[in-house]
């Protein structure tokens, strides 16, 4: 009998179900995008009314009924959810105000009672698992951040003096368990609204990040997985918990145990990109379009047919100033004539992948662990051109991972440990996580690259006090 997993994965423009087969291939799979946020005053940032829960529910309906399977051959479900999150419950465990986003600068803050029936506080995953099983549990790997949490020993922390400076009660708070742990069963009123099958187990991942290290094969840590998302981040993998670190960041991983680091990164990293076509505006996409090709597609292979260097243009992604340089803007830098749409293009992928490396070479030197390969998931590693260019710049193989729901590939490998599917994280990675294909640094041009690099990473030095004082007069 052939067994299935159901990997969900509740990110932050989406929520994606996707069913696999015990070896990951994909055979269903449902997706529905999450709703704009509401944002009724500065610095509050909700997701609308039970945007979570709908969005998941109605992707696993969509899942369910693609499934040519018998579902009894489904085994279990792992949940995947947004990070940084945070919802307050009343005592039957519906929401006491919508689900708080990861850009909410309360979630950041000390928790202070909105209303006067609030129960419980917990994460996306907390919440969704509820609505799932009914049970207040929740894995331990998705509370980075504001909560009363000892990240040695994965539970809640002992010291009374954790739950003062962070407003939670113990009393509040869910039970804890570990990555790959069973939450509970799927109901019947959460099978009735999302398809699942009564009694499903329903499986703790981590944090999406963790999950989607996981889900691209990220247990070496010589592996670095740049995700080239919304926001583009650099990963590895480790059994310490570093605490302090200055270029990296210490995260729960989605293994009991084990750790995941994060560099610095690049906000609206790929929005850049996505920016940049649709100001093209609609006559470029239709004369793609009339050819045959997605947009994108067409750009790809116009800037394929550019130099590396672009040349002499050189874009700096600070679209989304830091909160320490709010002067910061963004800059494209180095027009002569010479350049096109093409190179403006090529460009940004060149911008994107040299801050990358930056970053992740400091987050390496920290560490004391050096990187052999980078592997690349998210929405930006569709792009054939960007794979050869970060294979270029890191001056390492480049390698792409089948299939594009790594986050909920890795809820799918939670899933099989638990279920007995694959008897560790290790086995079932090595059997549901696929090598699509790498690409292998070319030595000419990443001696381009590497001079590039040293230029780019002086920009903001010279650029900053422009920027400081243009502020001061438009904003």
């Amino acid at each position: 009998m052939t067994r299935y997993l159901v990997g969900i994965d509740n990110g932050s423009q989406s929520s994606k179900v996707t069913v696999f087969d015990e070896r990951g291939v994909v055979v269903a799979e449902g997706r529905v995008p999450l709703r704009p946020n509401h944002t009724p005053a500065p610095g509050v940032v909700e997701h609308p009314d039970d945007d979570l829960w709908d969005s998941v529910a109605a992707a696993c309906r969509i899942a369910m009924a693609a499934f040519r399977g018998d579902p009894s051959e489904i085994v279990g479900v792992g949940l995947c959810t947004i990070r940084f999150c945070r919802a307050v419950l009343r005592a039957d465990g519906s929401l006491a105000q919508p689900v708080m986003s990861w850009m909410d600068a309360r979630v950041g803050q000390p928790f202070t009672a909105e209303h006067d029936d609030v129960a419980y506080v917990t994460t996306s995953s907390g919440y969704v698992g509820h609505r799932l099983t009914g049970a207040f549990r929740d894995t331990a790997a998705n509370y980075q951040g504001m909560w009363p949490i000892d990240t040695d020993t994965w539970r809640w922390a002992t010291d009374d003096a954790a739950y003062a400076a962070t407003g939670m009660q113990r009393s509040q708070l869910l039970e804890l368990v570990d990555p790959g742990e069973v939450l509970g069963t799927v109901t019947a009123a959460a099978s009735k609204a999302t398809g699942l099958p009564v009694g499903l187990p329903v499986v703790a991942t981590a944090n999406d990040k963790a999950v989607e290290a996981l889900g691209c094969g990220l247990l070496d840590p010589t592996t670095l997985l740049v995700s080239l998302g919304t926001y583009i981040a650099g990963m590895s993998v480790g059994e310490r918990n570093t605490a302090g670190g200055t270029d990296f960041w210490t995260n729960f991983g989605a293994e009991p145990g084990r750790y995941l680091y994060e560099s610095g990164g690049i906000r609206r990293g790929m929005w850049t990109v996505s920016w940049f076509r649709d100001l093209l505006g609609p006559d470029y996409a239709a004369a793609a379009e009339s050819a045959g090709e997605r947009a994108e597609d067409r750009l790809n292979r116009e800037a394929a047919a550019v130099a590396a260097g672009s040349d002499g243009l050189l874009t700096v992604l600070d679209w989304l100033a830091p909160a320490d340089a709010a002067f910061r803007k963004g800059s494209i830098l180095g027009f002569d004539g010479r350049q096109g749409r093409a190179h403006v293009y090529r460009s940004i992928l060149e911008g994107i992948a040299m801050t990358m490396r930056d970053r992740s070479d400091a987050m390496a030197a920290e560490l004391g662990t050096p990187y052999e390969r980078v592997v690349v998931s998210g929405g930006g590693s569709s792009s054939d051109l960007m794979m050869r260019v970060m294979a270029d710049v890191f001056q390492t193989p480049a390698i792409r991972i089948v299939g594009d729901s790594a986050a909920g590939r890795g809820a799918a490998i939670c899933a099989a440990v638990a279920t007995g599917v694959h008897p560790s994280f290790a086995a079932a990675a090595e059997a549901m996580v696929v090598e699509r294909d790498r690409f292998a640094p070319d030595p000419s041009t990443a001696t381009v690259y590497d001079a590039l690099r040293a230029v780019h990473a002086d920009v903001t030095a010279h650029t900053d006090e422009l920027y400081r004082r243009t502020a001061a007069i438009v904003g």
